[in-house]
């Protein structure tokens, strides 16, 4: 994969033309001009360390035989192994994997965790598989990635698409080949095989703390404040409960199948009883209007939270968000070009880099817990979280006020620096 020309200095393309991996070394340039970077360093940074596609034959229930592709993008291990989930969903590109490992990198870094950044993926629509067949599908991704994964190497995680089930196949898969069982080499397994509590909401509650600070920042609380979400699986479910909880009012909610919206906030625990009746449905809850994805993004609130997929944010929109503050849950959802036009009109956008950084923080805590066998207590869990999240924020900001600069360039400089100087004191081999 080509690397972007280092520190280019016009403006990045439009929306509509660019590639994730594109729209990712943009960011990349944007922190590396703010740093005064020397272009070869940020040569090697915009260039993934390793990027693999394997074939995954599966034999589906019905005797036919179906090759998948399946892709892991290794971006940098300069701080430590790699870290990254694994992504069942239609969209899934070779460009999406590689601009989602190079976040990755920069988010472990400005969280001040010791990962570099991975990400893998199967191009598959999962709900159209059965479970044998995802279990196939899985072990044999993990069979062809035996010699690319490991505790020490990179360690995936679920993502949009997979779960605890899959990790599970995942740790069985590498463990039968090495022998003895290795809970380390993944994390969001389920408790019974070296899990970690909290790991669940873990992402959704770091985007509750994220907000919770943003909002304390600036004199308010999640008592009462309004909140629309964008996206409602594990990430903005997870958020609306515990915001929910918190005392905000949930006013818009939208997922695959549509959304709801009342103004007056919505009964998330209601919501979820409802949509486990109608196999995942919002349709037909009660003292909501319906609202689709494009007009919820647009509604006056205190707090946006786009939690579904990237570039939801874009040049074509962001003039019409309403929101005071835009929270990103999702990774990527807002585009370069949108994020200057929100920064221009006042709306505070907290990073995705971040905000979302809840889930691989929790999956270094099972790590380390996994290495060491000795398990934790769900408060110890979400003490250490809450330490993880608030210290990040709290460095961001001073970062924005130090350089006069968004939250979002300044969460960049620091993730990017930390990652750029730990490059340079280790040095180019040979």
């Amino acid at each position: 994969m080509a690397a972007s020309p280092a520190l280019a200095s016009s403006a990045p393309p439009s929306p509509a033309h660019i590639c994730p991996f594109a729209q990712a070394c943009s960011y990349l340039d944007w922190a590396a001009r703010e740093l005064k970077l020397d272009p070869g360093w940020v040569a090697i940074l915009s260039t993934p360390r390793k990027v693999v596609t394997v074939a995954i034959p599966v034999r589906l229930d019905n005797g036919h035989i179906q090759v998948l592709a399946g892709h892991r993008v290794q971006h940098c291990n300069v701080l430590g192994p790699y870290k990254g989930g694994i992504r069942y969903h239609p969209a899934v590109t070779l460009e999406e994997v590689s601009a989602l490992a190079m976040l990755m990198t920069w988010k472990c870094a400005l969280m001040g965790i010791p990962y570099g950044g991975a990400k893998g993926g199967i191009p598959i629509d999962p709900r159209r598989y059965s479970v044998s067949e995802l279990e196939r599908i899985t072990r044999r991704y993990t069979s062809e990635l035996i010699k690319d994964i490991g505790p020490a190497e990179d360690i995936p995680a679920p993502d949009m698409g997979t779960s605890a089930r899959e990790m599970a196949w995942m740790m069985d898969t590498y463990s039968m080949n090495v022998g003895h069982a290795v809970p380390g080499v993944v994390t969001g397994k389920p408790l019974s095989i070296g899990g970690s509590r909290g790991r669940e909401l873990a992402t959704g509650r770091g985007v509750m703390i994220t907000v919770r600070e943003a909002l304390a920042r600036h004199g308010g609380s999640l008592a009462g404040a309004t909140v629309l979400i964008q996206g409602f699986g594990n990430v903005g479910g997870a958020a609306a409960s515990l915001l929910h909880q918190a005392g905000a009012k949930i006013v818009a909610v939208s997922g695959s199948s549509g959304g709801l919206y009342n103004p007056k906030g919505l009964d998330i625990p209601a919501l979820k009883a409802h949509m486990k009746e109608q196999g995942g449905r919002m349709a037909g809850f009660p003292q909501a209007e319906p609202i689709s994805n494009a007009d919820l993004l647009v509604q006056k609130a205190d707090v946006l939270i786009p939690a579904a997929l990237e570039n939801q944010i874009t040049e074509a929109n962001a003039h019409q968000i309403q929101a005071r503050i835009v929270a990103e849950a999702a990774n990527g959802p807002t585009t370069l070009a949108a994020d200057r036009i929100l920064e221009s009109r006042g709306i505070q956008v907290l990073p995705d880099v971040l905000t979302n950084a809840g889930g691989v923080v929790v999956s270094y805590l099972e790590w380390v817990q996994g290495l060491s066998y000795v398990f934790w207590d769900e408060e110890r869990v979400y003490q250490e979280m809450e330490g993880l999240m608030v210290r990040a924020f709290e460095r961001v900001v001073q970062e924005a006020e130090r350089r006069q600069v968004s939250l979002r360039l300044a969460a960049y400089t620091l993730g990017v620096g930390r990652v750029a100087q730990a490059l340079q004191d280790r040095g180019l081999y040979p």
